[in-house]
């Protein structure tokens, strides 16, 4: 296209483009302005108000994240049909809603990422636009059907992936690549393990499946959203801005230590406890505790009451134990098991010693009202309340597993001084014991009551609205008065009492520990133990997954070895593997280097292929004790001269880095690996994810001899 041909072209596509912006506009204020009246909720129960006003929240926010990049691409067909790409849906009403922006996901938009110069795909030309907020700054198009032109799609891609990293991830909603694009729209309804190794994009394509997801199936899955794990708050921070950028906001983020509402718990085990606590077999342990605490007296506990003192002797304990056990109920619903048959040996016998001799057995009134008598005063005893709390104690999570580790032998790996000093390998515990112990029903019981009470009294003070307006209805006009009775009905009235749940799903998901998903991506995958696998089936019961990983960068003890071995449990036969192996973030000199280390410690493993070079060899340089803060020093201040992110990764404790493990799923322009041979001695995994973060500069300190598989780096040009 010749220069003036071009600018012609991008002033009427910045036009459009704008358009495109004034209809958005106009969408977010009629959106708006319905939220604003649905919360004042005139004429509306409180359900329907709730109803509506969600989803009208959700509905304004998904049109208030996406004003940049709006629009990023058109397609030309063969038949002269264009058809414009962006990250939402939008129509023209006054022209049978047709469309003028078809949202990314739609099955008519595919082609934009699968059409290539061998198959068109009944597509002439597909131009993808370079914007900056609502700018359009230029746009590059690919004539399809010419193969022997050369595909100049890849200079979107290439320019993308050369761009300096900001804060965050950027979803790749504009240069989605084919095989990616196969996982993101693959229609199986159970887990999809998507493996490949760094700079492959997994995590991003399985963020970009999660909103096909919520688009496609959004009638299923807009009650209860998605939940996304990551590794640590880090990257979930970086990869925070991908849903929202894309027009999805009802999804829930978390790490495996935030699995607990309440509980955001980042310090970690030691591999041997983080192994220990991460096996199925604590199940066992924990069950044993709860076990523990269903006791049974040593001797007699006498219970005085007014006329007779009555004894829980150990056989009645013993009964009353092995009743609520065989009840199948948590620990704290099956006390109240255990408590109906202590209460019944104890009146049983409290009724035979105090009626013998004056009562007869046809005397069933004074047998119940003795009884009645004798239930009273034992529900209001407090030394038989304090026998049932010795004997079966109401238990928490957080209590019960504290004392636990506080009395475990010192040798067995769970014992420490401070029980409720949690680590991440505590949440999953903590919660499997939600399920076994169960809730203390007196407190809800007590709850419930208060609300009927201050119900029953909204009702009764709407019912007198009602009837006094009826008494007025002379005075009214006819109109009016219908219009009331139409409204002030005593149920709808006291409805209005009722404060609107206008909380967000993510902010109602997050509070509930009950709550269930639709869909769940687990990110680090390899990392998971086994109770977190259990955790994350119960959150999901329908098992719709996209689990992303790669098992060479493993480096828990407590993870996977195997995706089959963690997943056939739950869904045998029902998960299904897809891998990624081009290397869209790590240049190809420093991938050479990664893969020399990946070759030391995983040799079955083949590195993914890098796209591209960046033409900067990665250097090494020697350092002594007191040389290595100002080389430190030296990197930091090179780096913020330059545009993008950096960051300086070593092993724990050294001051000035991050160890690598905080640094998973996170990419930075340049990085700096410091003493490489102490972190392959602590874990070889973490080295190879140090040296696989930078997408254009590495550069490696090192006070010990640099190992075997960097030696590469000794000739390399010295900074």
């Amino acid at each position: 296209m010749s220069a003036p041909g071009y600018d012609e072209e991008l002033g009427s596509e910045r036009e459009y483009v704008a358009g495109l912006y004034t209809r958005l506009d106009a969408e977010r204020a009629r959106v708006q302005g319905e939220y604003q009246a649905a919360l004042g909720g005139k004429g509306l129960g409180a359900m329907e108000r709730d109803v509506g006003v969600r989803a009208l929240g959700r509905e304004s926010k998904r049109l208030d994240v996406v004003d940049n990049g709006l629009c990023f691409g058109r397609m030309d067909a063969i038949s002269g049909e264009r058809s414009y790409i962006g990250r939402i849906g939008l129509f023209d009403e006054e022209h049978d809603y047709r469309p003028v922006l078809l949202d990314w996901r739609a099955p008519a938009a595919r082609a934009f990422y699968t059409a290539t110069g061998a198959n068109p795909e009944d597509m002439r030309r597909r131009r993808q636009f370079h914007t900056r907020g609502r700018q359009v700054l230029g746009f590059t198009d690919e004539v399809l059907g010419r193969p022997t032109e050369g595909d100049q799609g890849d200079a979107a891609l290439l320019a993308a992936i050369n761009a300096p990293r900001g804060e965050g991830m950027r979803d790749i909603v504009a240069t989605i690549q084919a095989e990616q694009d196969e996982i993101i729209r693959l229609d199986h309804p159970g887990v999809l393990v998507i493996e490949g190794g760094p700079g492959t994009g997994k995590t991003v394509v399985a963020l970009h499946r999660v909103a096909y997801l919520l688009y496609t199936q959004r009638e299923r899955m807009e009650r209860h959203g998605a939940l996304v794990v990551g590794p640590n708050p880090a990257f979930l921070s970086h990869i925070g801005r991908v849903l929202p950028s894309l027009g999805e906001t009802d999804v829930v983020f978390t790490t495996t230590g935030g699995f607990v509402p309440g509980l955001h718990v980042t310090a970690e085990d030691t591999p041997d406890a983080a192994r220990l606590k991460g096996s199925l077999k604590i199940l066992d342990v924990l069950a044993a505790a709860v076990a523990d605490r269903q006791r049974l007296p040593e001797e007699p506990l006498p219970i005085e009451l007014r006329d007779v003192t009555v004894r829980i002797d150990a056989e009645t304990a013993e009964w009353a134990r092995q009743e609520a056990r065989d009840s199948g109920q948590p620990h704290n619903e099956a006390r109240a098991v255990f408590t109906d048959i202590v209460t019944y040996v104890l009146t049983e016998r409290a009724m035979g010693r105090i009626g013998r001799g004056w009562l007869s057995r046809d005397d069933k009134a004074e047998w119940e009202s003795l009884r009645k008598d004798l239930l009273g005063e034992l529900a209001a005893d407090e030394k038989f309340t304090a026998a049932l709390d010795a004997l079966w104690p109401v238990l928490t999570p957080e209590t019960l597993l504290a004392q636990l580790y506080e009395s475990a032998p010192a040798d067995s790996g769970l014992s420490r001084a401070r029980g409720d000093a949690w680590t991440v390998s505590d949440v999953p515990l903590l919660d499997e014991l939600v399920d076994l112990l169960g809730h203390d029903k007196s407190a809800e019981k007590a709850a419930d009551a208060a609300l009927a009470r201050e119900r029953k009294a909204e009702a009764e003070y709407a019912e007198g609205v009602f009837q006094t307006m009826k008494l007025d209805r002379e005075e009214m006009d006819e109109d009016v008065m219908l219009s009331a009775e139409n409204l002030l009905y005593a149920e709808d009235l006291a409805d209005r009492f009722v404060e609107a749940d206008t909380r967000s799903l993510v902010e109602r998901a997050t509070a509930d520990r009950d709550w269930t998903y639709r869909h769940v991506v687990v990110d680090e995958a390899q990392e998971l133990s086994e109770m977190d696998w259990r955790v994350l089936m119960r959150r999901c019961p329908g098992r719709s997954f996209t689990v992303v990983g790669d098992l060479a960068q493993r480096r828990s003890e407590a993870g996977a070895r195997a995706w089959d071995d963690v997943l056939a449990p739950y869904v045998p036969g029902r998960w299904v593997y897809r891998s990624l192996t081009v290397n869209y973030r790590t240049p190809a000199e420093i991938m050479a280097v990664a893969a020399a280390v990946l070759a030391e410690f995983a040799p079955g493993v083949r590195p993914p292929e890098s796209v591209r070079a960046c033409g900067v060899p990665p250097w090494s340089r020697h350092v002594t004790d007191g040389e290595l803060p100002a080389a430190i020093e030296e990197f930091v201040r090179d780096e913020a001269g330059r545009e993008g992110t950096s960051i300086v990764i070593g092993p724990p404790g050294v001051p000035g880095t991050v160890p690598a493990s905080e640094t998973k799923g996170l990419e930075f322009d340049a990085v700096l690996v410091v003493e490489p041979a102490r972190i392959l001695a602590d874990n070889a995994a973490d080295l190879y994810v140090a040296l696989t973060r930078a997408t254009q500069r590495l550069g490696v300190l090192h006070r010990e001899p640099l190992p075997a598989a960097l030696s590469g780096l000794a000739e390399a040009v010295r900074t």
